[in-house]
């Protein structure tokens, strides 16, 4: 049997974003989404998530690239003078490995963003983390120990097949299949959590440009078992998008969530959410 998640990552960070995922949903195919909760746009993503029940609300931890929860002066060894997490992912993952103050704030912040999703009112679906963070093995253990105390069943496992996507026209290279071997760590410690976790997922490879043409070709591949493909929709341009993801696809993809023949690719999977597994 093939289960399909079908998420939307960034909920929070625009008007426009949270737009796009909200026709996503309404009109299209998307079933969960995950939530940054000191997104500028947060409060907006969460008044949509309301008027929509429907739609599935996780938490997209941020321990790189964006806001943090806490004020700078709480978390001084994890982000900048106005609350932002670097960019650079090699820089900060060295520093959560090797410093143990970088390690308590870290926790610090991952409590504040899980009480901050409580204090909206939503039901937490699930959790990932942006730029798939919970990988590092201090991020994801204190994903799966604090999110645990904030009522955490589901946390999603980036595990690309690479054998598929060859079967899919995209060139595996080695960094891809070490990186899908090393996925089987978060896996193993989600697992021993009690948590559930998808088998695979797909957006990877394709990060950004999961448009409508792409996914005719991937879905007739994916594997038995339950797959999440994830989507990064908007309904237009903006400030946000531009500065962070300048070659993504937003409005390509919102177009294959609302496609006639992506609809009818999908109609041999069970729509699903984590909190349905």
């Amino acid at each position: 049997m093939r289960r399909l998640i079908v998420s939307a990552d960034d909920f929070g960070l625009s008007v426009a974003v949270n737009e796009g995922i909200e026709r996503a949903h309404r009109d299209g195919l998307l079933t969960a989404a995950s939530l940054m909760v000191a997104g500028p746009a947060a409060a907006d993503a969460v008044a949509r998530a309301r008027a929509n029940p429907g739609l599935r609300v996780g938490l997209h931890l941020v321990a790189v690239e964006g806001p943090a929860v806490l004020p700078a002066s709480e978390i001084p060894d994890l982000v900048d003078a106005s609350g932002q997490f670097s960019s650079d992912q090699v820089r900060l993952a060295l520093r959560y490995a090797a410093s143990g103050a970088a390690r308590r704030q870290l926790g610090e912040e991952i409590a504040a963003q899980f009480a901050a999703f409580a204090a909206t009112g939503l039901r937490l679906d699930h959790a990932d983390a942006h730029k798939h963070m919970h990988l590092h093995p201090v991020v994801g253990e204190l994903l799966l120990r604090i999110g645990a105390r904030h009522g955490l069943r589901a946390v999603r496992v980036p595990a690309e097949p690479p054998a598929v996507m060859r079967a899919a026209g995209v060139p595996v290279r080695p960094g891809a299949v070490a990186l899908h071997r090393w996925t089987g760590l978060l896996r193993a410690r989600a697992r021993r959590a009690g948590m559930v976790c998808n088998d695979h997922v797909f957006g990877l490879a394709w990060s950004g440009h999961m448009t409508g043409d792409k996914l005719l070709r991937l879905l007739p591949l994916i594997p038995d078992g339950v797959s999440e493909i994830y989507f990064h929709p908007a309904a237009a341009r903006d400030a946000a998008i531009d500065r962070l993801m300048p070659d993504y696809e937003h409005e390509g993809e919102l177009a294959a969530l609302l496609d006639p023949a992506v609809r009818a690719a999908m109609s041999g999977f069970s729509l699903t959410s984590y909190g349905d597994l």
